[in-house]
């Protein structure tokens, strides 16, 4: 479904759909890693963090594109080219090494330890198939930190001019 909702991505140009399906993402995103681990907290900071740069993004594009209309793209082409996507992500789910999945000796060591349950569900965020999340999570705030100085910097008029 998170692939689909990628795919979709591409094609949209309205803010109000770009915004839905990031928040959408940012949903499954908080839950799968809040199952993956042992308690909820970090994929609720998580979560936290995405809505609220969404919600400072969403201010920008509401006072730039306020009076533009929702189209919805059109469905033959946009249907012909998911299926086609979702297509391609089955044959590669079907040849995919069952190695690249590492979780399994994972979850076997977290099992096996009881004492240090929260010690090893962080530590398994910053291990090696995981930390990428975690970069990327860093880099796109470090980039809407300055994003939003940079919008906010030295103008003191409206973003919104005429």
């Amino acid at each position: 479904m998170t692939f689909s909702m990628s795919m979709l991505f591409i094609f949209l140009n309205h803010p109000l759909a770009l915004g839905s399906i990031l928040l959408l993402q940012s949903i499954m995103a908080s839950i799968n890693s809040g199952l993956m681990y042992t308690n909820f907290w970090l994929s609720y900071i998580l979560f936290l963090i995405m809505v609220g740069g969404m919600l400072i993004m969403f201010m920008y594009m509401t006072s730039i594109a306020s009076n533009e209309k929702f189209k919805m793209p059109k469905t033959k082409s946009l249907t012909m080219k998911t299926s086609i996507f979702m297509l391609i992500m089955i044959l590669l789910i079907l040849f995919m090494d069952p190695s690249i999945f590492p979780l399994t000796s994972e979850l076997t060591l977290n099992s096996s330890i009881n004492n240090n349950t929260l010690l090893l569900s962080l530590n398994k965020f910053f291990n090696w198939p995981y930390f990428i999340l975690s970069i990327t999570l860093m880099a796109y705030l470090l980039l809407t930190l300055i994003a939003i100085v940079k919008i906010t910097g030295k103008n003191l008029s409206p973003m919104r001019q005429k």
